[in-house]
């Protein structure tokens, strides 16, 4: 009999990613994988991609704030339970492996129902909503910051760092020159990300400061979709596309500085490929604020450079970013001194423990 796991998580790339970086370790161990997500989010077109079967249910979305479909979504959450109880004991699994977001909690607990193992990872610095439900239900609980220990049950806790998919080590500075038609003219390479929905903020900052920016550095802008700028086509140096997927790891092999929101899953790839960052954190204005607390703790570890939104005029972004190339030795050096880069090794080596016990 092989060993079986589903993986579960969804919403936002960030919650897909990190699941895609543990499927070739998975299938090395000898793993049958398959995956529960919702019916139409993000993760469905990501992960049937990898040739994995996926599986949707229903999932609503707990709000902290007053919305009228707080009064369906319980239901529809407790319909996802039943659901996801339904596919687990068809699949019979022998351990559930989650990464967050609101479809996840009825499949955690339909598993601690089940009996099944549950190991959830965390990326950001305190717990999501979602994953505060989920907690008491699972085994263990990763997660990529030395300050999420705190906020998490003693037993339970493991500093894992965040999976990182192997094949962004490989990607090559030749065909990321030909891919942008960029001539290696010994001018640094600045990436621009603002995630997969793009940044207006970080668009518009970036675009103010062109004219001066592209006498210093070359640039590649990813500035999500529907978000291009017709009047910058054909800029020598500048170029821009909405969203980018194999290429990546080219882009990253010919960038020597980056400037991008504060994702957990973007930051902790940025510091697995050892590339200086300027973060600027979605504003608490318009989040939960976790990107700023993923930011300070980059800062303090010395790996990025901050700039809030508050903060940000052409002026500090052009200064920040001439300030970041300068110094990007010493965030190198920081980086090199990381632990946190053996993620897959450590989650999978749980993720084993956890399923030799299920099948005792």
């Amino acid at each position: 009999m092989g060993k079986k796991i589903v993986l579960t998580g969804g919403g936002t790339a960030g919650h897909v990613t990190p699941n895609i970086a543990l499927m070739p370790k998975l299938r090395s161990l000898g793993y049958e994988i398959s995956y529960i997500g919702s019916y139409n989010g993000i993760e469905k077109k990501l992960i049937t991609e990898q040739g994995v079967p996926y599986s949707g249910i229903d999932s609503g979305k707990l709000r902290r704030y007053f919305d009228w479909k707080n009064f369906s979504d319980p239901f529809r959450v407790i319909h996802g339970y039943f659901q996801a109880r339904k596919l687990l004991k068809k699949t019979r699994p022998d351990v559930v492996f989650s990464k967050g977001g609101f479809v996840s909690v009825p499949v955690v607990r339909a598993a601690a129902s089940l009996h099944i193992p549950t190991i959830i990872h965390e990326s950001d610095m305190t717990p999501g909503l979602a994953n505060k439900l989920a907690i008491p239900a699972a085994q263990k609980v990763c997660c990529s910051f030395p300050e999420t220990m705190n906020y998490l049950p003693k037993d339970k806790a493991v500093l894992s760092g965040s999976p990182v998919r192997q094949e962004l080590f490989s990607g090559s500075r030749e065909a990321a020159l030909k891919f942008t038609g960029f001539s290696d003219d010994g001018k640094p390479t600045l990436l621009v990300m603002g995630g997969s929905q793009g940044a207006a903020c970080i668009n518009k900052g970036i675009r103010a400061i062109l004219p001066e920016l592209l006498n210093e550095a070359k640039v590649i802008h990813l500035c999500g979709k529907g978000n291009l700028d017709p009047s910058k086509e054909g800029l020598p140096g500048y170029v821009q596309y909405e969203y980018i997927e194999s290429e990546l790891k080219d882009l990253f092999a010919l960038s020597d500085f980056v400037l991008s929101r504060a994702g957990a899953n973007a930051i902790c790839e940025l510091l697995a490929l050892r590339k200086p960052s300027l973060l600027i954190p979605l504003s608490a204005a318009a989040s939960r604020g976790d990107q700023i607390l993923n930011a300070r703790s980059y800062e303090k570890q010395g790996y990025s450079m901050v700039l809030e939104e508050e903060k940000l005029t052409p002026k500090t972004l052009l200064s920040s970013l001439r300030k970041l190339y300068a110094d990007r030795q010493s965030y190198i050096d920081a980086m090199n001194r990381s632990a946190q880069s053996s993620a897959i090794d450590i989650i999978c080596g749980l993720i084993e423990e956890c399923s030799s016990h299920s099948s005792e």
